[in-house]
């Protein structure tokens, strides 16, 4: 099939490489014509791992271009994605200016019938009708009689594993106004499902939905661990412990489970704010999505007290910070915890110096000169008065830990995703603090 994305981010980019390389005719299309130039040139604008091969293999193959001209896109694909962004509005609602852009530039541009266009951007209940509106009324307008079907089809893609994710999907879901379009859709969409993945065709509010509700669990989960994790500080219980027994139980299941610092990125923050402001608009308070949210963002603060109470005073103190973006394999720092938690330190007086395997870049345009930039891990720990582990890259979970006491001033290490054994930490002769586990003090036999 000939395919169409607006939009040349971490969705777009990622679905126009794997429907290229399923061997679709592929135009990804972007307004930032800087981002279209490095593409040209074989730069790829965002991490993810096996995304560069993938896109430089299949532009090599001639499946997969790229291009800033609107309308030669439109023009191209019988399937037209917009996968574009949504970012939150101030009052956490979401922010439909580009999505509503690019259904303008549709209808200012459809000439042939029936094209499908398609939202895989996250995107509120009614986005659906919404763009079906914009492009009619843009046609009405031009006086133009063109029958064109509208979908949603969501995207479930985690960063870091986006491709196996895209690849070998737990659900396609298609949300479609006529039979036409769930039909080519699911055409499309046939080489992913041969294994037994199930494709749910549903109405658009439904498939809209089912992001939103997807992500606010998930979130949920992870908010209600970090929950425990606060009430085991407090009593003295132990939440790897708890945790376990947890799981044990088949209806609980062990996914998303893991006590930390909270969760970011650009999907869970906004999703669960879009929820509450979805359920908003339509007169009802979504108190128990709320609560997720105000847990999550109570995290960042726990752990920055932890770091505070251990090290009091922490003006003219130097903390080594490992782990920057919001989980490992991706450079993606927006909503990091690791943002809040070096504002925090910085603004009690401490000098941060920090280190990521791939997100220093983003981090720049975060941190600016605030923050001291290391060239690898151990340069990061050397002098500093204590170590916090923010991210759990796997280069992180075994380190040298020898060398690592030698460098730091005390060997005092915060952890905040809870990758180490306090057992073994007491052995090596460190001052570890976790998440819902009890403090270790090397003096304690």
């Amino acid at each position: 099939m000939k395919l169409s994305i607006f939009g040349a981010g971490y969705v777009g980019l990622v679905t126009a490489a794997c429907f290229a390389e399923l061997g679709n005719d592929v135009v990804c299309c972007d307004i930032d014509a800087k981002r279209i130039d490095l593409l040209h040139n074989g730069v790829i604008p965002i991490y993810e791992p096996g995304l560069e091969d993938l896109v430089r293999r299949n532009v090599a193959d001639g499946r997969l271009s790229f291009t800033d001209d609107s309308k030669a896109a439109i023009a191209f694909g019988s399937i037209v994605f917009i996968a574009v962004g949504t970012p939150s509005t101030e009052n956490g609602g979401v922010d439909m200016k580009f999505v509503e852009s690019v259904a303008r530039t549709i209808g200012d541009t459809l000439d042939s019938d029936k094209k499908i266009v398609v939202n895989k951007s996250t995107s509120p209940v009614g986005t659906g009708k919404r763009v079906y509106g914009i492009i009619a009324e843009q046609l009405k307008s031009r006086g133009k009689s063109v029958t064109f079907s509208v979908a949603s089809n969501p995207e479930f893609l985690r960063e870091g594993t986006a491709i196996d994710d895209f690849m070998r999907p737990d659900r396609i879901v298609i949300g479609a106004s006529d039979d036409y379009a769930s039909e080519e859709l699911k055409k499309l969409y046939s080489p992913l499902v041969k294994n037994g993945h199930p494709i749910f065709v549903t109405d658009l509010a439904s498939a809209e939905l089912s992001k939103y509700a997807s992500n606010a669990f998930l979130a949920t989960k992870i908010s209600f661990i970090n929950e425990i994790a606060t009430i085991c500080d407090h009593a003295g219980a132990n939440v790897e412990e708890v945790r376990k027994i947890m799981c044990a139980d088949k209806r609980i299941g062990h996914h998303f489970l893991y006590p930390g610092v909270g969760y970011g990125g650009s999907c869970f923050p906004k999703d669960v704010l879009g929820l509450v402001s979805i359920a908003k608009n339509y007169g009802h308070e979504a108190v128990f999505v709320s609560a997720v949210h105000n847990v999550n963002k109570k995290q960042h603060e726990r752990f920055f007290e932890k770091i505070k109470t251990g090290l009091s005073p922490l003006a003219g103190k130097t903390i080594a910070i490992w782990g920057l973006s919001f989980k490992p394999h991706t450079d993606d720092m927006r909503e990091a915890p690791s943002a809040a938690i070096v504002k925090n330190l910085i603004e009690a007086g401490a000098t941060v110096r920090v280190y990521d395997p791939v997100a220093t870049k983003e981090a720049k345009k975060i941190f600016g000169d605030g923050v001291l930039y290391a060239t690898d891990m151990y340069h990061c720990a050397d002098g500093a008065d204590a170590l916090a582990v923010i991210t759990e890259w796997p280069q992180f979970k075994e380190p040298d830990f020898e060398r690592l006491r030698g460098l730091l001033k005390n060997p005092v290490l915060f952890d905040g995703r809870n990758i180490y054994s306090p057992e073994r930490m007491r052995e090596l002769k460190f001052t570890y603090v976790s998440v819902g586990r009890a403090k270790v003090s090397p003096d304690i036999a």
